[in-house]
């Protein structure tokens, strides 16, 4: 079958960037197919949404025929966002069955295609921590210090090695937010100190540690720059992607408190032993909800991620327009505004029962 639209396939639609970059391309008139185990987004996207089990051989190959059928041999880009991510600090086989083993299927299905791009979302986690005031390029040593990051680097490996006749544009890219948040980090800091919790005022490491973040929209903006500038770009192409003003968490920690009311908010930095310590007592206890701080995470307290965009800019013309330190005061009126709403869009347990700032309970019904 032959198709006269452009052909954009992506992996992990009904995701946070998957569901934006649907929209975005669907609204530029693309054939947009959507590969994802969950079924369709909700809402749903201007999307065909087809099941695909990235971890099996069957799944993925029969999910190709349809493609094939429905649309034919040519695909203008593949964006493959799929992948197992979890912040427990435990390995899990997904990692390797779905993150690295997918992306294998995947490349290996497509050399049958005629596939403009693959574009590969991974994450400036790859790299080994930067040192203060020294930005990360992508020339930095690679060093994953966790599962999460040493399965985007095995899978990063792999697409270098088999990506065979398909272009491959490989986005190390930062923690994504937008103006609800939709990052967990930065949701659960919003909340230690909305709650007013002891553990919102500490910290296990240097408070003046930065680590980059870029909005969803931006993410949207280079995804749709690296299409359009496919043939200037070599076989094989990687770049950092995120804000270079990274904020560090004391500055977030103050504009969360001056958003909220106005008040300064006082963080101490504690030793890494006691704060392990605790931080295990309280994963152990049989608490009515889990605390998000894991022992493992406390290693991590001092990583430094701060960004060198100039490959991008140069290469692709990409410029965040939107910065994490313009966008807090509008995570934190919207939580403000509603709530309840808020932390049901950030998966977050609420206090019970919740309690908006003027002192007033909402109702419980809704």
């Amino acid at each position: 079958m032959e198709n006269n639209k452009e052909v954009f396939l992506i992996t992990g639609s009904s995701g946070f960037i998957g569901h934006a970059l649907c929209h975005h391309f669907a609204a530029a008139k693309r054939e947009i197919v959507g590969f994802d185990k969950d079924g369709p987004p909700d809402p749903p996207a201007p999307v065909d949404c087809l099941f695909c089990d990235l971890t099996s051989d069957e799944s993925v190959q029969k999910t190709f025929h349809i493609v094939r059928s429905r649309y034919g041999n040519k695909i203008k880009a593949v964006f493959h966002l799929a992948a197992y991510y979890s912040f427990s600090g435990k390995d899990s086989p997904l990692y390797k069955e779905l993150t690295v083993e997918g992306t294998d299927r995947l490349i290996r299905e497509l050399q049958s295609f005629e596939v403009g791009q693959f574009i590969f979302s991974s994450s400036m986690l790859v790299h080994k921590p930067n040192e203060p005031g020294h930005p990360l390029t992508e020339e930095s040593p690679v060093a994953p210090n966790w599962q999460y990051p040493l399965s985007k680097v095995q899978t990063e490996k792999l697409l270098k090695e088999k990506h065979g006749k398909v272009p491959v544009v490989i986005l190390r890219i930062a923690g994504v937010y937008d103006e609800v948040c939709h990052s967990i980090p930065i949701a659960h800091q919003i909340q230690r100190i909305y709650e007013k919790q002891l553990e919102g005022h500490l910290y296990s490491g240097n408070t003046n540690v930065r680590q980059s973040f870029v909005h969803v929209a931006d993410v949207v903006k280079v995804y749709d720059l690296v299409v359009q500038k496919a043939a200037e770009l070599p076989d094989l192409s990687v770049f950092l992607i995120g804000e270079a003003d990274a904020m560090s968490y004391q500055e977030i920690q103050e504009e969360i408190s001056h958003q909220l009311d106005g008040h300064d908010w006082t963080t101490f930095e504690v030793p890494k032993p006691i704060a392990k310590a605790g931080a295990w007592v309280e994963s152990t206890l049989p608490l009515p909800k889990k605390p998000f701080i894991k022992p493992w995470m406390i290693d991590h307290a001092d990583d430094n991620f701060e960004l060198d965009i100039s490959k991008a800019r140069s290469a692709l013309s990409w410029e965040p327009s939107h910065s994490l330190r313009k966008t807090l005061p509008k995570m934190i009126e919207g939580l403000k505004l509603d709530p309840r709403r808020w932390y049901q869009i950030n998966k977050l347990h609420p206090p019970h029962p919740l309690e908006v700032k003027t002192g007033q309970k909402q109702n419980s019904n809704a």
